[in-house]
């Protein structure tokens, strides 16, 4: 969808912190959890500056663990901070989701944007 990115600046980090909270991940899973999830303008290059800055702001804890193919991978694990974050990520967003909802015509249909293809091709 056209403009998703922009819409999703604001809440990628809470989104990346959902995916570590349900397991011990890296950074390649991640972009493709987002991804089959249906974020498919999400890119590795964002999830790792994202992976970065949660690191660095102390949300994290982080292992080194053998890869199968090249250099060792850096798993990804919800601390204690990281799961305070990820709730108040949740609070915020029941919010302002729920304002948005608010804002909505009664009736619209939120799932099949007109600018979408359907699912078989039309």
């Amino acid at each position: 969808m056209d403009g998703l990115t922009e819409m999703l600046k604001g809440t990628l980090e809470g989104c990346v912190l959902a995916v570590i909270g349900a397991e011990e991940t890296y950074g390649y899973a991640i972009t493709r959890n987002l991804n089959d999830r249906g974020f498919t303008d999400i890119v590795e290059g964002t999830v790792y500056t994202i992976l970065l800055r949660l690191e660095r702001g102390g949300l994290v804890d982080v292992a080194q663990r053998p890869s199968e193919k090249g250099p060792p991978r850096k798993f990804y694990s919800l601390n204690d901070a990281g799961r305070t974050e990820l709730e108040l990520f949740w609070r915020k967003w029941a919010f302002v989701s729920a304002r948005i909802d608010g804002l909505r015509p009664r009736g619209a249909d939120d799932t099949a944007p007109e600018n979408e293809k359907k699912e078989d091709g039309s």
